[in-house]
């Protein structure tokens, strides 16, 4: 039936709230990955806050900046780097050295004045532990999206430091800032095959339907962006290109038909039986299957979690041969900013004065170092 011109749009939205994970990996599990593809291509689960991701036709990335002391200077230029080629749509999303209150509020005040300045319809998350976000949230810091990891079993959560309620608090101090400026997701959730099984909290289940289940607990939140870390943990979980490429097409369709607006960070590990080629046939099925959101890292190499994603250049790469954009309101910016051409193309114009040119003019902020 889900293969069938009877599963429209509308029907698998429909349907999704009342789908249980474990139906829903179980039916996984007798597709092909066309039938992945095939599928997930039809749903579409769009969110916002400060700009609109989901749409078709369009592919979102997240901006990754990370620097392995938390640099305010490195991060900064890294996000100038993915700003002038199209990328940031998503989220511009740090994921910090250290847990430190001190340095995450540096962090989001950078973020922060970044995109007030230069006007950027996009949003800002750093990547601390909820209960962190929530101390500096209570400091005043400016945080746009609450994040967390999440699994799919109770005891799997706690080896987290969290609990649905506390979940729920971290949605509600956000929602009490009342940041967005076109809607209210503001949870960022990330996953990943084998989580709970590293935890001794898969209770005998096979990774696959954990994983299921921890896009039911994302979609009670309403999030904004949910991706799949999906080659992260590595080869003791998924051992080569092969399987790394299956549990993404699986964990895409899945949170799709869950109604979770589900994105990927296509990824391994540098000791996975995996290379960049791998992560090209992942990264174009994605494309075709409707994902979300990747991930932009410069050079694809993160210098700080020291894993392989995707980088500004793939990202532009899948835009171009599907024929996809940015999120409409980013587009405009991009436009505006010269950074886009007529085509929609990133051309950068960089002569004096153009829009793209003020970027590179960014000088970062410099606080004391955290304590």
């Amino acid at each position: 039936w889900l293969l069938s011109d009877a599963a429209t749009a509308e029907a698998l939205a429909a349907l999704g709230p009342g789908l249980s994970p474990e139906m829903v990996a179980a039916v996984s599990k007798l597709m092909r990955n066309q039938d992945l593809i095939a599928v997930a291509r039809k749903i579409r689960v769009v969110t916002s806050f400060r700009n609109t991701i989901g749409l078709p036709g369009c592919l979102a990335v997240r901006l990754q900046p990370n620097h392995p002391t938390d640099d305010l200077a490195g991060v900064s230029a890294s996000i100038v780097d993915g700003l002038l080629l199209g990328c940031g749509d998503a989220v511009i999303g740090v994921n910090p050295a250290t847990d430190s209150p001190t340095r995450a509020g540096d962090l989001l005040r950078v973020l922060d004045e970044l995109i007030q300045r230069y006007e950027i319809p996009t949003q800002s998350c750093v990547l601390a532990h909820l209960t962190t976000t929530l101390e500096v949230i209570e400091a005043g810091a400016p945080v746009d999206l609450v994040f967390q990891s999440i699994a799919g079993s109770q005891a799997a959560n706690q080896s987290f430091g969290i609990s649905l309620a506390l979940l729920e608090e971290g949605r509600d101090a956000a929602l009490a800032l009342r940041r967005g400026t076109l809607g209210n997701n503001v949870m960022y959730f990330e996953t990943g095959q084998g989580s709970a099984l590293s935890a001794g909290a898969h209770h005998g289940c096979d990774q696959q339907t954990m994983e299921a289940r921890a896009y039911a607990v994302a979609r009670h939140f309403e999030p904004l962006l949910v991706n799949t870390v999906v080659g992260f943990i590595g080869p003791e979980y998924l051992y080569d290109g092969k399987e790394i490429l299956r549990a993404g097409l699986e964990d895409h369709f899945c949170g799709k038909l869950l109604g979770v607006p589900m994105g990927c960070d296509v990824c391994y590990t540098n000791h996975a039986e995996a290379d960049q080629d791998d992560m090209d046939v992942l990264l174009t099925s994605l494309g075709v299957a409707g994902c979300n959101f990747v991930m932009g890292v410069p050079g694809a190499d993160d210098v700080m979690l020291h894993y392989q994603s995707t980088s500004f250049h793939d990202a532009l790469y899948l835009r171009s041969v599907l024929g996809l954009r940015p999120a409409p309101e980013f587009s405009e910016w991009l436009a505006r900013m010269q950074i886009l051409d007529g085509d929609g193309r990133v051309r950068p114009r960089l002569d004096v004065g153009d829009g793209a040119n003020r970027l590179l003019e960014l000088e970062p902020r410099h606080p004391e170092k955290p304590s």
